[in-house]
């Protein structure tokens, strides 16, 4: 039963895709740096290693055969530790930084292959960029620094006021448009920056660790607000972090990146329960799969069953399935469908299981 709802939801994703179109779709990308990269761009394709590539021939492999999908309207997190490749792999996208090799396709247009002025529209209209430092022009208050990217597109100035005073209020700052950036918390500072990112309406917002330098409760803050938002705005969104346990709270889909590599990716839920090597055995061991893993994947099948006094739809996360159950004193729950039909039952001893990480972590 499980294998067939996640069937369907595949079947789903496909029709939405279908639909919408790839957002962006990266393919063979390679980055050398050094002074003459595509000299030794074949050394990488045959699998030289980044260590003697750099002693041999005094060039580093930033990325090596990078090919990620990125569905329109998802939030893809590129995730993986410093000197990973995941902020380089970022600046790629709007071509901040230049490829050695590969394609990179936007709603199938080669970026890559793009004249300046192609490519000057396309980073003022298509793609925004939130920062780890906020990037805030300290001599502009909060609202000329969130119509700035406005400004630069020539757009009348009541225009520009009226959908930046939108989003001001939509990310929670209202009533503080004319302060300064130093007088803005680092919290209310990254609102402004997501403000900027909004009101320039771009259907692809690139973030690299835009929360990496915020405290840890205005951070978790900062994922709720962005969560809420894209419910509502649907954009197409490449999210940068070092950290597992955001990746999974804001990934539709999480990319691993080791040493210019992309090691595993997939939904957080794949990676939890299946992680392709040590490496990732060794970041997700300690998570709280309560928080990862939805009930359709442990559930017995029920087809057909009249629903019991406890439900809940598919979907919806362990933890929150168990914190149901046992608020209302039973031991076993239903799951419904999309149509409110009985699809599955799941009891807590199952659940509690599933979130207890197996010895060696798998």
């Amino acid at each position: 039963m499980a294998d067939r709802l996640q069937h369907e939801q595949a079947q789903r994703e496909a029709q939405r895709q279908a639909a919408h179109g790839v957002g962006i779709e990266i393919r063979g990308l390679y980055k050398l740096f050094g002074p003459n990269p595509s000299l030794h761009i074949d050394k990488a394709r045959a699998g030289m290693s980044k260590t003697e590539l750099n002693e041999k021939h005094g060039h580093v492999i930033g990325l090596r055969d990078i090919n990620i999908t990125m569905p329109a309207g998802c939030v893809q997190v590129v995730m993986g530790l410093s000197g990973s490749g995941k902020s380089t792999l970022i600046r790629h996208i709007n071509r901040l930084i230049e490829p050695t090799a590969g394609q990179l396709l936007v709603g199938g247009t080669d970026v890559l292959a793009m004249n300046e002025a192609d490519l000057r529209a396309f980073r003022r209209h298509r793609t925004a960029m939130v920062f780890q430092k906020f990037a805030l022009l300290p001599h502009r208050n909060v609202l000329e620094n969130t119509v700035y990217g406005l400004e630069i597109q020539g757009l009348p100035r009541a225009r520009q006021v009226e959908a930046a005073m939108r989003w001001i209020e939509r990310v929670g700052l209202k009533g503080f448009e004319d302060r300064y950036p130093n007088q803005l918390s680092g919290g209310m500072q990254q609102r402004v920056g997501l403000a900027r990112a909004l009101t320039n309406d771009a259907p692809i917002l690139l973030m690299d660790e835009a929360f990496s330098a915020l405290d840890p409760l205005i951070r978790i803050d900062m994922q709720s607000v962005l969560l809420d938002l894209q419910k509502e705005i649907k954009k197409t969104i490449v999210f940068i972090t070092h950290d597992l346990d955001e990746a999974l709270r804001l990934g539709d889909r999480i990319a691993i990146l080791r040493d210019g590599e992309v090691i595993q990716q997939g939904t957080g839920q794949d990676i939890v329960l299946r992680p392709a090597d040590d490496y990732i055995t060794k970041f997700v061991k300690e998570v709280n799969r309560g928080r990862v893993i939805k009930v359709e994947t442990i559930m017995e099948a029920a087809a057909g069953a009249s629903p019991s006094r406890v439900t809940v739809l598919a979907g919806t996360l362990l933890e929150e399935a168990a914190r149901r159950l046992t608020e209302s004193g039973e031991q076993t729950l239903h799951v419904l469908d999309e149509s409110g039909k009985v699809c599955g039952r799941v009891d807590m001893q199952r659940m509690v299981a599933a979130m207890v990480t197996p010895a060696g972590g798998h």
